[in-house]
C-alpha cells in the first residue's frame, strides 16, 4: 500500500485577474522503503506541493491519502493528529530551538506526543547512524550546519512517522556533503521503512533516488527511474 498519495490535486491562489493556478491535476504516490525526488526550479509549484503533501495546506480540489485514508476529508483536529503521528518534516532552516540542547529537542517531542515515539534503543540506533550521538548536550549554535541538519533528520524520525518530507535539504552543501546526505536519506527509507520525499532543485541527489518526478509550472510528471 502507498504510504501517501495525491490524486488529481489542483490548487489555486487568489481570484479574478490575480488568480494563480499553482498545481494542475497532480497525481503522486510514495511507498514505504523508497526515496522520491520532486525536482523543479523556483516558482514551479514545489512549495505548494510540499505544503499539501504535508497537510499544511488544503488543495482547491482533489484528495490526499495517508496510509489509505483520505486526509482532506478529516476535521482540522484529526488532520493535526494525523500529521503529528504520520509525517516528519526536515525543513531547509532546520528550526532547532536555540535554547534547547540536542537531547532537549527530543524531550520536547515527548511533551507534544507522549506515546508512539521511538524507544531508547531505536533512538540510539538513529543517533549512531547519523553520527550525532556525542552531540546530545550541545546547543544548536555549537553545531555546524551539517550537524544541525542531521539533528533535524533525527528529530523528524523520532515520532516514528510513516512519511519523511524534506525541503531542499542540500541547498547550501558542497558536493561531497550532498553525497553523504543523499546516502543518509536513502538509508532512512530502507532501514527504517519510511516513504522519503525530497523536494529540491539539486540534481546531485538523483543518483540516490528510487523515483524521480519533475514539476514545472504546476504540472507534475514522472521521469525514468534514475537508477535504471
Amino acid at each position: 500500500m502507498n504510504s501517501f498519495a495525491l490524486k488529481n490535486v489542483n490548487h489555486i491562489y487568489g481570484s479574478g485577474s490575480a488568480q494563480v493556478h499553482a498545481l494542475h491535476d497532480v497525481n503522486f504516490a510514495a511507498e514505504a522503503g523508497t526515496l522520491s525526488l520532486v525536482m523543479g526550479p523556483s516558482g514551479s509549484g514545489k512549495s505548494t506541493f510540499l505544503a499539501i503533501a504535508g497537510g499544511l495546506l488544503t488543495p482547491t480540489s482533489g484528495t490526499v491519502e495517508v496510509n489509505g485514508v483520505s486526509y482532506t476529508e478529516r476535521s482540522k483536529k484529526d488532520r493535526d493528529a494525523l500529521r503529528l503521528d504520520s509525517i516528519g518534516f526536515v525543513l531547509q532552516k532546520y528550526h532547532l530551538l536555540p535554547f534547547l540542547t540536542v537531547a532537549d529537542q527530543f524531550e520536547l517531542v515527548d511533551r507534544v506526543k507522549p506515546q508512539g515515539n521511538l524507544d531508547k534503543d531505536a533512538l540510539n540506533d538513529v543517533l549512531t547512524t547519523l553520527g550525532i550521538k556525542d552531540l546530545l548536550h550541545k546547543y544548536p549554535d555549537e553545531l555546524s550546519g551539517g550537524q544541525q541538519q542531521r539533528v533535524a533528520i533525527a528529530r523528524a524520525l523520532y515520532p516514528n512517522p510513516t512519511i519523511i518530507l524534506a525541503d531542499e535539504p542540500t541547498s547550501a552543501l558542497d558536493s561531497p556533503r550532498v553525497a553523504v546526505v543523499g546516502g543518509l536519506l536513502k538509508d532512512l527509507a530502507i532501514k527504517h521503512n519510511k516513504a522519503v520525499v525530497v523536494v529540491t532543485h539539486d540534481t546531485r541527489l538523483i543518483d540516490a533516488a528510487d523515483h524521480l518526478y519533475e514539476i514545472k509550472d504546476g504540472y507534475l510528471s514522472k521521469k525514468a527511474n534514475p537508477s535504471a
